[in-house]
């Protein structure tokens, strides 16, 4: 299976990304944000970093890039497509996702490893997890909060679209502790902490990440 991994300029866990599709069994497959051709990848990941220098808003700017037309439309039509950390605030300003990523409480970047709850397993992103399962991968962001409307949360609530609850401290501020939510699809989902850096033990603080990158590949190739 290939899966696309998007490269802005200002990105900066693209190759942590693209090891991780590797980790997992599939291909990585390189994509420049100036070219539309997706290349047939069977699904996208936009990775974190800090796309044309958050200049405007985090991901205003990225959202235009001309491999977001075909990657908004190729959503639109069930591509599988993952945002994380900045990748999530991306998917937000291209409105495959609700909502909004804003400053941190307290104003404050946030560098640590994070423990969070899953709570949804039936997204393409999610389904190598168990319902309630707690996971501890690294946070590191200064607009991380997620923010929407109460009519969007109570959406988000009712129709199980939150993917993943932080434990304990809420360190970004977010509406409900979310640190993750997905479309009504299930097809896009938007996670503020890293999987990515969570793969490897010699690399990170568990292999607990790594379930998002198994559960695609699992997916797909069981369709």
């Amino acid at each position: 299976m290939r899966v696309g991994v998007v490269t802005f300029p200002g990105t900066l866990d693209d190759f942590d990304a693209a090891r991780a599709v590797r980790f997992a069994g599939g291909e990585s497959v390189s994509l420049w944000h100036g070219d539309e051709d997706l290349v047939k990848v069977d699904a996208v990941i936009l990775p974190g970093g800090f796309s044309y220098g958050d200049y405007l808003r985090c991901g205003a700017i990225a959202r235009f890039a001309p491999v977001m037309s075909s990657i908004i439309e190729g959503a639109k039509n069930g591509l599988p497509v993952l945002g994380i950390c900045n990748g999530f605030q991306i998917l937000c300003e291209s409105h495959l996702l609700p909502g909004a990523l804003t400053r941190n409480k307290g104003l404050h970047f946030y560098c640590k490893d994070q423990e969070l709850e899953i709570l949804n397993n039936t997204t393409l992103w999610t389904n190598d997890f168990k319902v309630g399962e707690k996971i501890v991968i690294p946070l590191k962001n200064g607009e991380g909060s997620f923010q929407c409307d109460d009519k969007t949360l109570d959406e988000l609530e009712g129709e199980g679209r939150i993917i993943a609850r932080y434990i304990g401290e809420n360190p970004n501020g977010s509406r409900n502790a979310i640190a993750g939510i997905s479309n009504a699809a299930g097809n896009v989902v938007g996670i503020m902490p890293h999987p990515e850096h969570a793969i490897d033990s010699l690399t990170g603080p568990s292999t607990d990440g790594l379930a998002f990158f198994t559960s695609i590949l699992k997916k797909m190739v069981n369709a």
